[in-house]
This record gives structure tokens, sequence and C-alpha cells, in this order.
């Protein structure tokens, strides 16, 4: 394990440079023990091959967490598991701590504020959507009740493991202002308000980091330029299964997140080879037996998926009937949320300006 003073001295020098490096090989002099915790974002959803470890947590060899460890040849826990809010960390993942870990990753609180639910209903064309008041309940979770509960938990993370180098991870916007997807209807408006929502918490993540010593990183900036739409994209629109949707994709992984995150853990950053792709991949097999003896834990936590927007539900046909909107004719279905898109942000536009 690196005494802190060897920890303080190599974040020094990756904040003075950013240096890529080869992969170490396993049992290098450097190695560490690094535990990864946290939800999809972490585990890999996304990526579209999972470890084969007994629980819907969709954890990859192709997440950054896995690609980190075989750049730097730490030995890795991959603990994060798909739909993870913070009582799941504390219930399921933090046994995975200790005085021996060296390097903790961490990102939690998109599930608890709800955002699967947020973008599924901000799916659905603007006249059947409750978009606004789904975002407003978000960003109310994140102001009020998020705080406290991730005071608790960096405070338990540090408990558990007292000399680790810990890094918090945010979120990403996911949205660039279009919609190409061929059967959701995010509005430009929408994605502002949902790109600020994510804003929102990547600020309380930090200031909550700030306050107990750990580390944050912010992806906004490396991924602007590669959301939804953009090309390359590295973030997944709407995919098959609907599960991978809106969440990084390979590359986000490895050219997004795995530089960004490697630099404040390690000291310098890692770019990700054909050699690194190679290490993750054979440390597969022996990451799935390990995470196999928690399945019964990891059962536990219930998955945040988006869903399809379904114009069939009650709730939608409805408002159709209301509006006299046949939703089996796609041209009048799009026709008739582009009319109330525009009159959302013609009130948007209205209630910034001063009275």
């Amino acid at each position: 394990m690196r005494s802190s003073t060897t920890r303080r001295a190599l974040a020094l020098t990756g904040a003075a440079a950013l240096i890529t490096l080869p992969a170490a090989p396993t049992g290098a002099a450097d190695a560490g023990r690094y535990v990864a915790l946290g939800d999809s974002y972490s585990s890999g959803l996304g990526t579209r091959s999972y470890l084969a470890d007994g629980t819907e947590c969709r954890r990859s060899t192709l997440a950054y967490p896995s690609l980190v460890a075989a750049a730097r040849g730490y030995s890795l826990d991959l603990r994060a598991c798909s739909g993870a809010t913070v009582p799941d960390i504390q219930n399921a993942q933090l046994g995975a701590l200790s005085g021996s870990t060296d390097y903790v990753t961490l990102s939690v609180g998109g599930n608890d504020a709800g955002f699967a639910d947020v973008l599924t209903e901000c799916a659905l064309p603007s006249w059947a959507s409750r978009c606004n008041r789904a975002i407003d309940g978000a960003q109310s979770f994140i102001s009020t009740s998020l705080p406290g509960r991730l005071t608790t938990l960096y405070s338990q993370v540090r408990a558990a493991a007292p000399n680790a180098t810990v890094v918090i991870v945010g979120y990403p916007r996911i949205f660039m202002g279009k919609d190409c997807n061929a059967f959701t209807w995010f509005s430009p408006s929408e994605q502002t308000r949902l790109n600020q929502t994510a804003d929102q918490l990547n600020a309380l993540l930090a200031s909550r980091a700030s306050a107990a010593g750990f580390t944050f990183v912010n992806p906004t900036q490396r991924f602007t330029g590669h959301a939804v739409c953009d090309r390359p994209e590295w973030i997944n629109g709407l995919s098959y299964p609907i599960d991978e949707s809106y969440h990084p994709n390979r590359s986000g992984h490895a050219t997004g997140y795995t530089p960004l995150v490697s630099l404040p853990l390690s000291g310098s950053s890692v770019s990700v080879t054909s050699a690194v792709r190679s290490s993750a991949k054979k440390a597969g097999p022996d990451q799935a037996k390990l995470q196999r003896k928690r399945a019964t834990l990891d059962r536990r936590i219930q998955p945040k998926e988006f869903r399809l927007p379904d114009l069939d539900s009650a709730r939608v046909q409805s408002r159709a009937k209301a509006l006299g909107i046949d939703t089996d004719d796609r041209a009048e279905v799009d026709q008739m949320d582009r009319v109330h898109s525009a009159k959302q942000a013609k009130q948007a536009k209205q209630a910034k300006q001063p009275k």
C-alpha cells in the first residue's frame, strides 16, 4: 500500500502534467487494492458486455474501473451495481472496504433523484408529458434530501477505508439540444433542463466530496460534443435492449471516463490500448467469481431503467382524446408535439423575463 506522502507526490505530478502510461502488468510494484463502488455509470451498463456473476448489476470489463485497474495493475473489486442508491451502497457495497483498501471510486445520486423515471416521463410527446413536474421533483430532492445522505455515506466510506485515495465520480450531460431518436420526444427546452439537473447534482457531489476530503471528477467538459445524437456519441440514445439507453457506451468509458478518473486516482492519466482491454477481459472470470459470492446482497438492488414511451397508456390516451390526437398517426403526434414544445419554450422564456 502506498504511503500518504507518496500519494500526495503523485497527485501533484498528475496535476502538473497529463501523462499517458502503458498498461502495467498485474503484480507490478505500484499495484494496489482498488474498490469501485456505485451505480450503473460505474458498473458498465451501456457497454453491452457483462460479467456472468449471477446478478443484474451489469458489471463489465469494459467499464472504467476495469480499464483503470488493468492499466495500472490494481487488484479490483468491482462492487458497483446498476440501480444502486445511497442506501444500496451502504447495505451491499461498503463491506468491500477495509484498512488495506488503497483506492476507491464512487458514483451515486442519480438513482436517488429518480433520473430513470424523469427521463421516461420527458421522453413522451410534450402534449402528454409531465416533464417539468418530474424535473422539479428531482431538483428538489437533490437540494433538500440528498446532501445529508451523501454526507453520511462519505463519512462511512472514510471510516471503512481510512487509508484510501477516494474519488467521487460525477455524471455527464446527456443531451446536446436535438433528439435524433425515432421514438422519443425530448424537446430542446426539456433537454436544457435535464442537463441543468445533471449540473446541479455534480455541484452537490463536488461540495460534499470537498467537505469529506475526497476528490471530485466532473465529466461535463470531457463529454461535451459526445452527448446523445452527437458524432461520435459516447452516451447511448434510445437503444435495444432498452436498459442500455442513456448510459455511457464503450467509448464513453474508455475515452471519456478512464483518463479522467485515473488521473486523481493514481496520479497520472492512462489511455486505453488493446493491451489494456485484453488485460481487463482476462480478469473477467475471476471478477465474476468474486462478485458471485455477494449475489444475494446484489439481488436486493432494484434496477432503475428507462422505459420506452407508451402512447397506449390510459393516461396518454385520455390526453390524446381531449386534444383530438390520433396516436396511431405518427405525423399528427409529431406535429402536436412541435406545437406544444414551442408553446412551452415561449412560456419558459416569458417566465424568465423581469416583471
